[in-house]
């Protein structure tokens, strides 16, 4: 090997250190946010619960002694009601956020977002079909679940050729055709359910339907999902850095570029799926979040998956924070704050865009 070969391997070895440092610096700093935000949710709300008490009430009561005090008023509030609240308004901001970045990578387009599938209607019609008739909770996020995966289905065979063809994406519309149009059919069935619902149901349908993490389930499916759906699509983060220079080029440097593009569909589809089942349809959050850190910290899919689904987790606790405290003890539905706030921070960057 020359010594200009060792240089530049040694030079290429620096480099890739850097990234790498600067990346799990990004991660560092975003997950301590994450933290700093789940203390807050734990301690603020309708009663106040101090940081010290938060933490008391998470330690393992074993570790306390054999003569720990038990469990009181703050202790079931913490670990019964607000722990399992934030922890669902945190995989459900992580999955929308992973799923805008996938397909952002995958149609190639800024302004892609997981609802433009039709995830959302699909599970809105069904979730609201089970609200009309009365159904318990675990029957709607069931329903939810379905319509989710319907509609996932239906997107995927009426736009199959559309993903298995080697054709650019962004200069053949129709898998986001054939998802707007779809989206649109669940949209009319929406507004029919609406129309025919009892008065008695309709405030916690609409609720529903814009986002509201009061009564989610228990949000181990939902943490599960992600932890699934990370590990299926970060290992293939180089091949979608390259994917991004188009498909031509993907494959001229020796990547798979339909099996690609039907991982990357699957993954954002199922992880859209599952934050809705949780949560309702949370708005905005995987159309900024991943838009603001590519702005931020570039557009190299090795940091910005994992940091856009620490930054969309961290979104959504927050605002739900913000939905549980303002004007407690009333509550406002999560995806309300998440649209009031995504709105004018998406007009800001549409404006500074020159």
């Amino acid at each position: 090997m020359s010594d200009a070969q060792a240089l530049h391997r040694t030079g290429r070895r620096t480099l890739a250190g850097m990234t790498a440092r600067r990346a799990v610096a990004i991660w560092c700093g975003l997950g301590a946010i994450a933290v700093v935000v789940l203390v807050a949710s734990l301690a603020l709300g309708s009663v106040a619960v101090s940081p010290v008490r938060v933490l008391a009430a998470l330690w393992p009561a074993s570790l306390h002694g054999a003569h720990a005090a038990p469990a009181d008023l703050a202790d079931e509030i913490v670990r019964s009601l607000r722990l399992p609240r934030a922890l669902a308004g945190f995989a459900c901001g992580a999955l929308l956020a992973l799923g805008g970045a996938l397909l952002q990578v995958l149609l190639r387009n800024p302004l892609a977002e997981p609802y433009v599938l039709g995830v959302s209607g699909g599970a809105a019609s069904f979730a609201l079909v089970a609200m009309m008739l009365g159904a318990a909770t675990l029957w709607v996020d069931a329903g939810a679940c379905i319509g989710a995966f319907v509609s996932i289905l239906l997107v995927l065979g009426l736009a199959r050729n559309a993903l298995w063809r080697g054709e650019p994406l962004d200069a053949s519309p129709r898998l986001l055709l054939t998802g707007a149009v779809i989206a649109a059919g669940w949209g009319a069935i929406v507004a029919l359910l609406l129309t025919l619902a009892p008065d008695a149901r309709l405030r916690g349908m609409l609720f529903w339907l814009t986002g509201d993490l009061n009564g989610a389930p228990p949000p181990w499916a939902a943490l599960a999902a992600l932890a699934v759906a990370l590990a299926a699509i970060v290992p293939a983060a180089p091949q979608l850095n390259l994917l991004l220079r188009g498909e031509v080029a993907a494959e001229a440097l020796g990547v798979a570029v339909v099996p690609l593009r039907l991982r990357i569909y699957l993954v954002a589809s199922l992880a859209a799926a599952m934050a809705v089942t949780t949560g309702g349809a949370i708005g905005f959050v995987g159309l900024v979040v991943p838009h603001l850190l590519r702005l931020a910290f570039g557009n190299d899919q090795r940091m910005l998956l994992p940091a856009s689904a620490l930054a969309g987790g961290s979104v959504v606790m927050a605002a739900d924070l913000v939905a549980r405290t303002v004007i407690a003890p009333a509550q406002l539905p999560v995806g309300v704050i998440t649209v009031l706030i995504g709105v004018p921070v998406f007009l800001w960057m549409l404006l500074r865009r020159r």
